[in-house]
């Protein structure tokens, strides 16, 4: 394709899968064409490698969120193609050498190459010694280091040759939808996101449900987890928000419920809903940001207890984690300065003093149905709004 750079991206688990690895790799780049829609791009794969042609138009910071976002994407790089001709692979590389980061001709360096093709003529050391005097010819100055080099030139013989001087790395993991679909439950701290972006590296699609106490919880709250969905949509190949009114339960249980069990009556009512809209979404799975014993409602028998309110299976990818795993990995994916804004959700705001640790399963199921909260927890699904975020992160529309 005339007018367009050449990618090429490296895939890690998904060559392992056999006989199902077509399934992957086509998930793989419809993912990655969905974020580069409205511009031109031809596909090509090879094993372990897929190659994208995108026209020089699209910015280069549009193709590299694409890349750096999408999981099955082990890394990638920008490279150029040439024919298995030694003479055209020096030329090609000399190239490559007016670019960053060989253009300011200071540092060490060491050359890589692969051959796929094990019929070509040079073998790897042989192709390495070539490109390090085609280097040395252009930039004189720079040494090498085979151990902890500055910079790399890198050469895979395939069916062309092609050759390129960064890769950068990708999230890895499984290509979205590949595993099935499920319902996160977003709340406005740290651990939820990270829990959504934990299973969208596993292959999970994921739509959020995120639980409003107007006005006992500010519009700020709801607008910050907004941001956050927006935020993570690039990850989960986009997702819809699901906004559910919940003030008028949240307070039926506070009137109907001991003081101590009403944080378990809240996350119980909430499991029920999300199961609900779940199940109208055609998901498999409900997933939580949970921590075991992390706080009063995360040990092993409220947790029990929540679960028996749904009849789909609840993933908690954060359950062996501490807190300050959790929030290095929600710095990493850029979640963390939003989490940490002051506005609290709505289980903080109605969470009593002394709380219920280790509750007996059989009494607070009782105690929950004699509350008869299924009326109200009707209503709030028939009210829920709908946000809806495309791969991008940006809102499209609002129902």
């Amino acid at each position: 394709m005339n007018d367009a750079t050449l990618y090429l991206v490296r895939l890690g688990e998904i060559s392992l899968k056999g006989l199902n690895r077509d399934f992957f790799e086509k998930r793989l780049k419809i993912n990655i064409k969905n974020k580069l829609k409205g511009y031109r791009t031809q596909v090509s794969k090879q094993k372990g490698r897929i190659f994208f042609e995108i026209e020089n138009s699209c910015p280069k910071e549009t193709v590299e969120r694409a890349f750096s976002t999408t999981f099955g994407v082990v890394g990638y790089s920008r490279c150029l193609r040439c024919a298995k001709d030694i003479e055209i692979i020096k030329e090609t590389a000399r190239l490559l050498m007016e670019d960053e980061p060989f253009s300011k001709g200071v540092g060490t360096f060491k050359s890589i190459t692969k051959r796929a093709d094990k019929n070509f003529a040079l073998n790897s050391y042989q192709i390495d010694c070539i490109l390090g005097e085609v280097v040395h010819s252009v930039h004189p100055n720079l040494t090498v280091d085979v151990k902890n080099p500055d910079m790399t030139i890198n050469c895979e013989i395939r069916d062309k040759a092609y050759l390129f001087t960064s890769a950068k790395s990708g999230p890895g993991g499984l290509p979205v939808t590949t595993a099935g679909k499920g319902m996160l439950l977003l709340s406005g701290g740290i651990d939820s996101p990270v829990a959504a972006y934990r299973m969208a590296q596993r292959g999970l699609k994921m739509e959020c449900i995120y639980f409003h106490a107007y006005p006992y919880t500010s519009d700020q709250a709801l607008e910050k987890v907004k941001t956050l969905a927006s935020i993570i949509a690039p990850y989960l190949q986009g997702t819809r928000l699901h906004v559910v009114p919940f003030t008028e339960a949240q307070l039926w249980i506070k009137q109907h419920s001991q003081e101590d069990e009403t944080t378990l009556m809240f996350r119980a009512s909430m499991m029920k809903v999300a199961n609900a809209i779940s199940l109208q979404q055609e998901g498999n799975c409900i997933v939580t940001g949970e921590a075991l014993s992390q706080v009063a409602s995360q040990t092993l028998e409220s947790m029990s207890f929540t679960d028996s309110m749904s009849d789909q299976l609840v993933l908690r990818p954060l359950v062996g984690m501490n807190k300050q795993e959790i929030m290095d990995l929600a710095k990493r994916i850029g979640t963390y300065e939003t989490s940490i804004l002051p506005y609290e959700d709505c289980c903080v705001i109605f969470s009593p003093k002394h709380p219920l640790v280790r509750p007996n399963k059989q009494i607070v199921t009782e105690h929950y149905v004699t509350m008869g909260i299924e009326p109200l927890l009707q209503q709030a699904i028939a009210d829920t709004q709908v946000f809806d975020f495309g791969p991008d992160g940006q809102l499209r529309i609002q129902t």
